[in-house]
């Protein structure tokens, strides 16, 4: 029979079919069972509506010969007649998978992947020329049809015995800038099944050769000679995912070792989410929340995504639009029946179905989060000092759009519970004439416990968040409040916890000793926005505070990044009139102004230490301590 032309286009979109829509050639293995597995679904289907008795099992068998340069892929499905080679195979992005689900009246339980038609050209990225030979059930006619690319295609009588369809790839030679070579390995094959077709419902068989220890070998001898090649045929898949299992078929073991197998990790996941809905987002997804973060987790390396197979094919290993960035160390996967595909069936449309598959799960993840700090505090905690971080920078991130879904996830350190508390539980134990939620921030919960600020506040019995992340503060200040209760900081030059005694009494200091505190300011200059008496302070003779939004730990955090302009946050220095120290510093007002000025210069250096900011000149502050310190008698 003479060469036919492609029905549909031309050579130039073959070639870009070959060469442009497929990002990596192995897929090719992947295409073509899933098209025999269509094959064996309409066989399936055919002998459940056949009622004549005869079933056979249903299988794909996969081979190859090194010495031809072949791979060949057998199935025992539908078969095709020569009228359906030439429809489905004479025209590219034809597919009679499609077709045959319509004119049966398009059941539900039809699990039929493929639907372009565009998969099987795949075959032509690693061959140079490819054979169908099947017999069609239906009509019991044989037909072959061979193909060497865009030129065109030949059909002709084949000579199968059995409905079903051989494909049978004639693989092309290896050069410097592909190695093809490797498609006629057998452990090469073996792999691209388990990653690609694990989860194809038929057995997917192969000829596997294996070196096996003859029986008669003794126990010593571990020469060449003791063993032999065994070829014995394996099935190669799966076949039954665990996650289209039922919760009770399924332990907690078989699990984490599914986990541990599939992710790479060593350790147990401290949550499993098991979970399948249908309706308008139907798809099952196994997810797994780590218990640390993996080697890569904070470099640009690190890739999000979850795993999404359609109908058990991976199509994705990294699928980043099922995951918001908040819940990026999510690992698992997502198989659904009903995604609308590209015709390379390796990328997604952004289409509304995915959509809702991904805000399902950012719903159920959240909810699994929160039963796992009800129902395993320590597992909890453990899991938020790995990934504590990446949910605060979540509620800062887009302008605090997702402030809502994760609010009440977060945990910060508790000065009165010496341990991580929720935002609800600090409110539920907030004193009556309380009306804000306060906080502190620093490097380190010793180091904001030794600050002068806390030490009144404590006494006072108020509750205090000690901030210790970067991102702390900044996410607090864009949640703004919760539950009607506003964030104040302890470290804000506002922050008042005096009585109206206190605070009479502090107006009254301010006023009598205004002159000294000028003094004060004068000797630092610009360092500080003011100097002011203060009733925060107990045993501490200053602090200092940050007027304005800008506070001294954003000052800090904002300095440290890269490219950042250096920032400044509005410092005040805070004295405490009731320390002996101010009655020194009245005195040296009248007698000594020189000193006066090195005593605040020290007393401020001191501030910038307890705060954990660099200080201005540390030689000279030494000078100054050790002149003072020669004075004393």
């Amino acid at each position: 029979m003479a060469t036919k032309e492609f029905k549909a286009e031309s050579k130039k979109l073959l070639d870009m079919m070959i060469n442009s829509i497929y990002t990596h050639k192995e897929i090719f293995l992947r295409e073509l069972i899933s098209n025999a597995s269509d094959a064996l679904d309409k066989r399936h289907f055919v002998q459940l509506t056949d009622h004549s008795g005869q079933s056979e099992e249903l299988f794909i068998h996969l081979s190859f010969d090194k010495d031809a340069r072949t791979i060949t892929l057998t199935d025992n499905g539908i078969g095709m007649t020569s009228e359906e080679l030439e429809n489905n195979l004479g025209t590219i992005a034809k597919s009679g998978s499609l077709d045959f689900k319509q004119e049966n009246g398009g059941q539900e339980d039809m699990d039929i992947i493929g639907q372009f038609g565009v998969g099987f050209y795949s075959a032509f990225m690693v061959a140079d020329k490819v054979t169908v030979n099947t017999k069609s059930l239906t009509t019991g006619e044989s037909s072959r049809w061979e193909s060497s690319g865009a030129e065109g295609y030949d059909i002709s009588q084949g000579d199968r015995q059995t409905p079903g369809t051989d494909v049978i790839l004639h693989i092309k030679e290896s050069d410097e800038n592909n190695n093809y070579d490797e498609f006629l390995d057998q452990y090469r094959l073996q792999s691209l099944v388990k990653k690609y077709s694990d989860y194809i419902r038929y057995p997917i068989r192969m000829e596997v050769s294996t070196s096996k220890r003859k029986a008669d070998a003794k126990e010593d001898d571990y020469s060449d000679e003791a063993y032999e090649t065994v070829t014995e045929t394996q099935t190669l898949n799966s076949m039954t995912p665990i996650w289209k299992k039922s919760k009770s078929e399924t332990t907690q073991d078989e699990l984490n070792a599914f986990y541990k197998e599939h992710f790479y990790d060593m350790n147990d996941p401290v949550r499993v989410i098991q979970t399948k809905t249908e309706g308008s987002a139907t798809y099952s997804a196994l997810l797994f929340i780590p218990e640390k973060p993996p080697y890569n987790y904070y470099t640009k390396d690190f890739e999000k995504g979850l795993q999404l197979y359609a109908s058990g094919v991976l199509i994705m290993d990294k699928c980043p639009d099922l995951l918001p960035d908040y819940f990026n160390f999510v690992r698992g996967l997502v198989d659904s029946e009903d995604l609308s595909l590209n015709i390379s069936r390796e990328m997604l449309q952004h289409d509304h179905q995915l959509k809702l598959i991904a805000k399902s799960l950012e719903k159920k993840i959240k909810n699994e989060l929160q039963k796992l700090m009800t129902e395993n505090r320590e597992a909890y905690e453990k899991f938020f000092q790995s990934f504590g971080v990446q949910l605060k920078y979540g509620v800062y991130a887009d302008y605090g759009m997702h402030k809502d879904v994760l609010q009440d996830l977060l945990l910060f350190y508790s000065s009165s519970q010496q341990k991580p508390v929720t935002l609800k539980e600090y409110v539920s134990r907030m004193k009556d004439d309380q009306k804000e939620i306060y906080y502190c921030a620093g490097d380190s919960i010793a180091r904001i416990d030794a600050l002068p600020q806390t030490e009144l506040v404590k006494e006072k019995g108020y509750e205090i968040l000690y901030l210790t992340d970067d991102v702390d503060e900044f996410a607090l200040q864009m949640l703004m409040e919760y539950d009607g209760k506003k964030f104040a900081s302890i470290s804000a030059d506002n922050a008042d916890f005096s009585t109206q005694e206190e605070k009479e009494q502090a107006k009254q200091a301010q006023e009598t000793n205004q002159p000294l505190l000028n003094a004060m300011k004068d000797a630092l200059g610009d360092k500080v926005k003011e100097v002011k008496v203060t009733t925060r302070l107990k045993s501490h003779p200053v602090c200092l505070s940050a007027a304005g939004s800008l506070s001294l730990e954003m000052e800090k955090v904002l300095n440290q990044m890269p490219g950042q302009q250096p920032v400044k946050a509005e410092r005040v220095l805070e004295v405490n009139a009731n320390h002996p120290l101010f009655a020194k510093l009245s005195a040296l007002k009248d007698t000594d102004s020189e000193k006066l000025k090195d005593y605040t210069e020290i007393l401020y250096q001191q501030a910038l230490l307890l705060e954990g900011l660099p200080m201005d000149d540390p030689a000279k502050y030494v000078q100054k301590v050790c002149r003072i310190l020669e004075e004393q008698p």
